[in-house]
């Protein structure tokens, strides 16, 4: 993962005529890399997955990380990417049946966790579990925005679950997606951040703070998954990239980072 709070300031938003006529006019070396959208939670992981291949392949990848339901929009909209790799499997679902992304290209690489995380200087205990949201030292929660964030929807239903959403939802501080959740966290802005587990094993954060993991029973599964965006003039490097998501040593990758796999490995 990058270093600092880099990672953090990538975030996509909805693209802006200026970006698309920026996309649209790349040089011709430019043109030929591959363009991934791909969800917050992965900013830790995606990148060695990257670099990997354009090791094994020659070509660049372009890595775009924001929330899940943005980059639906755009695609919508027509953004000029190849690969979506969304947080909520059912986006791609959705721009597969309606014939924006390429039938039989949807891969599910990942089942996401979320946690409860401080910083190490906040004097939250963190014993409590999730009910620690509720102490008076707590006085703003950093969660994802749950109307485009996966994560955030994951995390109100949590909430929910433990009968502490009405209690805690004016201390709610929204993320754009969940890595600026976590970068309000990181940087003091809320007491505690409700976050993706693969953010908190990444090198910022585990030096900077301490999370404690929320049961999976508390919420929804978040059920990750890649595809081919129809539009991609680079259909076939598109699906060689979506291939490698179920290769045994980026499934070992994505367990590393606190990821749930359950696809079977191709080799």
């Amino acid at each position: 993962m990058s270093s600092g709070i880099d990672i953090f300031i990538r975030a996509a938003r909805p693209l802006t005529l200026a970006l698309f006529c920026t996309l649209l006019t790349r040089t011709p070396a430019a043109a030929q890399n591959l363009t991934v959208a791909a969800a917050a939670d992965l900013q830790a992981v995606l990148p060695a997955i990257a670099a990997q291949f354009e090791k094994d392949t020659g070509r660049a990848v372009t890595l775009t990380f924001g929330s899940s339901g943005n980059f639906y929009t755009q695609i919508q909209n027509g953004a000029p990417f190849d690969v979506f790799m969304s947080a909520d499997i059912d986006y791609p679902r959705r721009l597969e049946r309606s014939g924006l992304a390429e039938r039989g290209s949807l891969v599910e690489y990942a089942t996401g966790r979320i946690v409860l995380w401080t910083r190490n200087d906040s004097g939250v205990d963190l014993r409590s579990g999730l009910a620690a949201v509720a102490d008076s030292r707590v006085k703003r929660i950093a969660i994802a925005n749950p109307a485009h964030a996966p994560y955030g929807r994951a995390t109100v239903a949590a909430l929910r679950h433990e009968q502490l959403y009405d209690r805690v939802r004016s201390k709610f501080v929204l993320g754009e997606n969940i890595s600026q959740t976590a970068q309000f966290a990181y940087s003091g802005n809320a007491e505690v951040g409700i976050i993706a587990l693969s953010l908190a094993l990444g090198e910022t954060l585990k030096n900077a703070g301490t999370y404690v993991e929320i049961p999976a029973s508390f919420h929804p599964p978040i059920e990750q998954a890649a595809i081919v965006v129809a539009r991609s003039p680079r259909k076939a490097l598109a699906r060689q990239f979506v291939d490698v998501l179920k290769q045994s040593a980026t499934v070992k990758l994505f367990q590393s980072y606190g990821f749930a796999t359950s696809q079977t490995a191709t080799r």
